[in-house]
C-alpha cells in the first residue's frame, strides 16, 4: 500500500477515534474523503461523488453542505424530495399553457421550439438558464395579451363615440325634417281657396296635407327608432366601462400573490425599478430586508400543507400591516419575503425590523385548535453602501444566509447589528 494511503488511512481511524464515532463504512469515507483533501490525495469514488454533487440544484447543494454528506448513501434523502416524473410532466405541460398567449394569437418560433424543448426534457426547469427563458416568455406572454386588450378597448371606444355622433346628429336632423313638414302642412291648409280652379286647389291641398302626414308619421316613427338605437348604444357603452373596469380589476390581482396578497415578484421587480430610479434622482436611501421563515418545512411536515399557508399569509398580514404605503413588502418565492424600507436615520430603520420581530416573537400562529410559535430570520443591507441594486440585494441574501447559519431567529444589518 502507498505511504500516503496508509497516513490517509491512519489518520481517518484515529479522527473518528477522537470524534468517538464508529467507524461504519458510511462513517469511515466520509472522515476519509476529508482526510484525503487535507493530503492533497485524490480518491476516485470521492471525487465521483463531488461530481455528482455539482450536477445537483443549488438548494440540494446548500443542503449538502449544511449536513455534511458525504456518501451517496447519506444523499437518498434528499434525492427522494425530488418531483416524480410524473409530477414534473404535468408541470412542464402546464407551464406551457401558462406561457402561450391567451388573447393575441401570435406565437412565435422561439416560443415553440422552446416549448417543445421542455416537453421533451421537463427536468430542465430546474436550470437557472432555464427558468430566465421562462421569466421572460412570462413576460412577453403577459406584454402581449395586454397590448391586444389595449388595442380592441380603444377600437370599442372610437367606434362607439362615432356611433353616439351620428344618432345624436340623426335624430336631431329628423326632428328638424318633422318640424320642417309641419310648417308645410299648416301653410297648406292655410292657403285663400277663394281662387279659380277652386276643385284642383283643393284636391291639391288634400293630396299635400296626406303626403305631409305621411312624411311626419315617418319621421316620427324614424325618430323613435334613432332614439331606441342610441339607448342601446349607451347601455353597450356601460358594458364596455364594466369591461374596463373588470379588466382593471384582474390587473390589479396579476400584481398580487393569490395567498398572502403582498406584491408577486414580477410586481416587485416593476416596483423596485421605480425605487432605484428615485434613488439614483434624489439620493433616497432605503434598505432591502430578507426575511425567511425558519423550519417552515417541519411546519408542513407536522401540521400539513394547509397550516403552511395560514402561517404565510397571517406573517404576510404583519408585513403589510406594519409596513408603510410608500415602501414594498412582496413574496420573494416559498416562504421568502423581501421588504423595501425607507429611512432617514437607523434608528428608524431599528425600530421598524424590532417591532416585526416582536409581533412575531410573542406570538403564536393559529391553525384549527394547534398553536404554532414561528421565528424568523432576516438579512438587511443599505442601498447607500453599495454600487447597484443588485449587490445590495445580494449582500441582504448573504446577511439572511448567515443569520440562519449562526442560528437562526435572528436579524443581521451590515454594519454587524444583531437583533
Amino acid at each position: 500500500m502507498d505511504s500516503k494511503v496508509q497516513q490517509v488511512v491512519k489518520e481517518t481511524i484515529l479522527n473518528l477515534h477522537k470524534k468517538g464515532i464508529p467507524a461504519t463504512p458510511s462513517e469511515y469515507q466520509k472522515e476519509f474523503c476529508k482526510v484525503s483533501k487535507v493530503y492533497d490525495f485524490s480518491v476516485q469514488e470521492c471525487e465521483v461523488f463531488k461530481k455528482f454533487v455539482e450536477k445537483l440544484s443549488k438548494n440540494e447543494q446548500i443542503e449538502i453542505k449544511n449536513k455534511e454528506i458525504a456518501t451517496f448513501e447519506d444523499l437518498i434523502p434528499i434525492l427522494l424530495n425530488r418531483v416524480s416524473k410524473e409530477s414534473l410532466d404535468s408541470l412542464a405541460k402546464l407551464f406551457q399553457q401558462s406561457i402561450t398567449p391567451s388573447i393575441s394569437i401570435d406565437i412565435d418560433e422561439d416560443l415553440h421550439k422552446f416549448s417543445v424543448k421542455i416537453g421533451n426534457s421537463p427536468a430542465l426547469m430546474f436550470e437557472d438558464d432555464i427558468q430566465k427563458e421562462m421569466q421572460n416568455f412570462i413576460n412577453k406572454r403577459f406584454e402581449a395579451d395586454k397590448k391586444v386588450v389595449k388595442e380592441k378597448t380603444a377600437e370599442i371606444a372610437k367606434m362607439l363615440t362615432l356611433m353616439g355622433q351620428y344618432f345624436s346628429d340623426a335624430i336631431q336632423s329628423s326632428g328638424n325634417g318633422s318640424k320642417e313638414v309641419s310648417n308645410i302642412k299648416s301653410e297648406i291648409q292655410s292657403m285663400d281657396m277663394q281662387t279659380p280652379n277652386i276643385e284642383t286647389l283643393t284636391n291639391l291641398q288634400s293630396k299635400l296635407i296626406s303626403a305631409a302626414k305621411s312624411i311626419e308619421n315617418e319621421m316620427t316613427n324614424v325618430g323613435e327608432k334613432l332614439s331606441s338605437g342610441k339607448s342601446e348604444v349607451e347601455t353597450l357603452e356601460q358594458k364596455v366601462i364594466k369591461l374596463q373596469e373588470e379588466l382593471e380589476k384582474t390587473r390589479q390581482e396579476s400584481i398580487k400573490d393569490h395567498l398572502t396578497g403582498l406584491l408577486t415578484r414580477r410586481a416587485y421587480d416593476d416596483a423596485i425599478k421605480r425605487i432605484e430610479n428615485n434613488f439614483i434622482r434624489n439620493n433616497t436611501q432605503y434598505a432591502i430586508v430578507f426575511f425567511d421563515l425558519d423550519h417552515f418545512k417541519k411546519i408542513n411536515d407536522s401540521f400539513g400543507h394547509e397550516a403552511g399557508d395560514v402561517v404565510l399569509s397571517t406573517f404576510a398580514k404583519v408585513l403589510g400591516k406594519n409596513t408603510r404605503d410608500l415602501d414594498v413588502v412582496s413574496r420573494y418565492g416559498g416562504e421568502e419575503f423581501v421588504a423595501i424600507v425607507h429611512f432617514n436615520l437607523k434608528r428608524e430603520l431599528l425600530k421598524y425590523l424590532k417591532r416585526i420581530k416582536s409581533i412575531i416573537q410573542e406570538n403564536n400562529f393559529l391553525y384549527k385548535n394547534n398553536k404554532i410559535h414561528v421565528t424568523f430570520s432576516a438579512g438587511v443591507a443599505i442601498r447607500n453602501n453599495h454600487s447597484s441594486y443588485d449587490s445590495t440585494i445580494q449582500k441582504s441574501d448573504m446577511l439572511l444566509y448567515q443569520a440562519k447559519e449562526s442560528g437562526r431567529n435572528k436579524i443581521i444589518l451590515e454594519d454587524g447589528t444583531v437583533i
